[in-house]
């Protein structure tokens, strides 16, 4: 079975942290992009960020920080927003076919329209090295929103995914994350 959860402990978000730096260094390796923030393993280890992370059997296969977001500037509208996702090296398909899955439910249940999350891009999408990456997650359901400057102030493909409510996903994946709103806000949604 499958858990999204905060990562509570100084141990989940150290290891949070050292998943992001192996992806970084798998990224680098391949010549994909890679955030030029040196301090995104710093973000997992903040308590305040409230990171969350998919575990399968107590293994973090992927760590993101998800929060609400009233407007992006390139989404209209309130979404739950995953900044920073990362996952565990050479499995990327499946964990976020999971991750695709989870927060589109958990969206719904925010009563929120949309999930929006970016990608590093360097290039024009159709040609750039996270092309069969997009398309990917196209198949999905995400739709690639255009590009532009995203969040950290890089080039990013903007993607946008519906909320849709997921009956019987508990049974998948058990969803402990607290309420993205304000770190002072404790609530799980369970």
């Amino acid at each position: 079975m499958y858990e999204m959860r905060t990562l509570c402990t100084d141990a989940e978000r150290d290891a949070a942290a050292a998943l992001v730096q192996d992806r970084q260094s798998w990224l680098t390796m391949r010549g994909l992009p890679v955030p030029a923030r040196a301090d995104v393993p710093a973000l997992f280890r903040d308590p305040q960020s409230n990171p969350a992370g998919l575990f399968e059997d107590g293994v973090l296969l992927a760590c993101m920080i998800p929060r609400r977001a009233p407007d992006l500037a390139w989404g209209q509208g309130p979404c739950l927003f995953l900044s920073c996702i990362h996952t565990l090296p050479d499995n990327s398909d499946d964990t976020i076919h999971l991750i695709t899955l989870w927060a589109s439910d958990l969206a719904a249940r925010l009563d929120l329209p949309v999930v929006r999350a970016e990608a590093l891009a360097r290039q024009p999408l159709d040609v750039d090295p996270i092309a069969p990456f997009l398309r990917r997650l196209t198949d999905m359901g995400w739709d690639v929103r255009g590009s532009g400057t995203g969040q950290h102030e890089e080039r990013v493909a903007r993607l946008e995914l519906l909320a849709e409510q997921r009956s019987g996903l508990s049974a998948l994946i058990a969803c402990r994350v607290h309420e993205p709103q304000s770190s002072a806000d404790s609530r799980s949604i369970a």
